[in-house]
């Protein structure tokens, strides 16, 4: 008394594996799904045969369980692999149900999921999972939980039954969630009737991928965020490459590229601009603090703009409101292209200046710093009284800075110092860290991603360390 639970692969005898054969010439009796048997017809002319026609796969279980208590060897037959939406559970569970003694056995075998990677070439290399759009036995919502956290989490993901006659929304609804988290760019292999007649193969993206392009007949594998096309064929590295790539920077970018992946993996960019992103992730690296991402605003192309001019040969000097912003700018990447520096706090000009005007020394060095570089990028990282200066000799007309990094920190005047900026003077290019928020660190980290734009499409932060 004995039931193999086998699976026979896609359907190409060459894919039947030998434990499969062994398990069905040991048979007595068949059971099937009738159009299973075309593909196993050359061993079963001597057998007992039961088949079934589609959605009888509980009748097929208990004939098995039947035939077996008689005392025949049974194989129940799936296509791939029966433990992969095969019979294999639903024998596993009859069998507890009638509290069988009979002895059940799961034959393994090649899932069209496997065949269709192997002949796309490899889009498994990496973590991935399968769903089945199937909700004959599973209730949508379930299933559209688990299409939004594979989505989510970056899984390579198989679709089974991704279309029928009755089922031709769902594949759309699908994408429609992908789409939420993957570009449009990202490839999708498309296997129809894959090791059988009539194959079909082939390679589109998510974005151009339509319900007409399936059927009950197709498997879809839609990649993940690292996987490429290559012709007609998908792959997704297993990250052998990148690892030698990455090994290649120093310790501190090293870190640096990691922490901007797990930002990326914990906050959602969707509706913001390139140089949005890529200043927020800088400012969030350097505070862990995911509101950045909110409070930043940027106007006039800022980091383009200053990225350009920094670059251009003829830098414009960057000014700051305190040392610590200076210390904090990378000095490799700046004195690579020819930046000057400043800060006029510790001059002792300031002193006599701030004192004769009752001023605050901040105030002192941007009016100072005003006189001789009128047309600086300023850098305010900590005094909110330093940016309204600024502000007051634009409006006079007598500063025309090249930009603005207007992050002043507190509790006195720092909304105020920003918004001055941002209504009062609209013409300047600036990046502003809203709200009470900043510092001396975020203000240079954000000289930092502008110094390092070129770096932004790559994704490869850490210029300079």
């Amino acid at each position: 008394m004995k039931i193999y639970s086998v699976g026979i692969g896609p359907g190409d005898k060459n894919l039947l594996t030998p434990a499969a054969i062994k398990a069905i010439n040991e048979s007595s009796v068949i059971v099937a799904y009738t159009p299973y048997l075309d593909y196993i017809i050359d061993l079963i002319a001597d057998k007992k045969i039961i088949n079934t026609g589609m959605k009888k796969e509980r009748e097929r279980a208990a004939l098995a369980f039947e035939a077996a208590s008689s005392g025949d060897i049974v194989s129940v037959i799936s296509s791939g692999d029966s433990g992969i939406y095969g019979m294999a559970p639903l024998l596993w569970e009859m069998k507890m149900e009638l509290n069988s003694d009979i002895v059940l056995e799961v034959i393994p075998g090649i899932s069209s999921m496997f065949d269709a990677a192997a002949k796309l070439g490899a889009p498994l290399g990496h973590d991935f999972c399968a769903v089945s759009l199937s909700d004959l036995l599973t209730p949508w919502k379930i299933i559209e939980k688990r299409i939004r956290v594979a989505a989510m989490a970056d899984f390579v993901t198989a679709v089974y039954n991704p279309v029928s006659k009755g089922r031709f929304w769902q594949l759309m609804r699908l994408k429609d969630i992908f789409l939420e988290h993957r570009d449009p760019s990202t490839p999708v292999g498309i296997a129809r009737q894959t090791a059988r007649s009539g194959e079909d193969i082939r390679v589109v993206t998510l974005g151009n991928m339509q319900s007409d392009m399936a059927d009950m007949f197709t498997l879809l594998i839609i990649g993940n965020s690292q996987s490429f096309a290559c012709g007609n064929n998908m792959i997704t590295p297993r990250g052998y490459y990148s690892t030698e790539i990455i090994s290649e920077d120093s310790k501190g970018r090293t870190i640096m590229n990691e922490s901007f992946r797990n930002i990326l993996s914990e906050i959602d960019f969707t509706g913001k601009s390139l140089q949005h992103k890529w200043v927020a992730l800088h400012c969030i690296h350097t505070t862990a603090d995911f509101n950045m991402n909110n409070l930043l605003e940027i106007t006039s192309d800022a980091v383009l703009v200053l990225h350009q001019l920094f670059h251009s040969g003829k830098p414009p000097v960057v000014i700051t409101d305190v040392t610590m912003v200076t210390k904090g700018i990378r000095k490799s990447a700046a004195d690579a292209l020819g930046m000057q520096i400043k800060c006029y706090l510790d001059d002792p000009d300031v002193t006599d200046l701030a004192a004769s005007k009752n001023i605050t020394r901040t105030q002192a060095g941007i009016q100072l710093a005003v006189e001789e570089n009128p047309h600086a990028v300023f850098v305010f990282g900590n005094a909110p009284t330093a940016l309204m200066e600024l502000v007051s000799l634009i409006r006079k007309g007598k500063a025309q800075p090249s930009g603005v990094i207007a992050a002043p920190v507190g509790f006195v005047n720092v909304e105020e110092s920003k918004w001055q900026l941002k209504y009062g003077c609209p013409q300047v290019p600036a990046v502003i860290i809203n709200g009470r928020k900043g510092g001396s660190n975020v203000a240079a980290t954000i000289v930092n991603a502008i110094l390092s734009w070129g770096e932004a499409v790559d994704m490869h932060p850490g210029m300079g360390l």
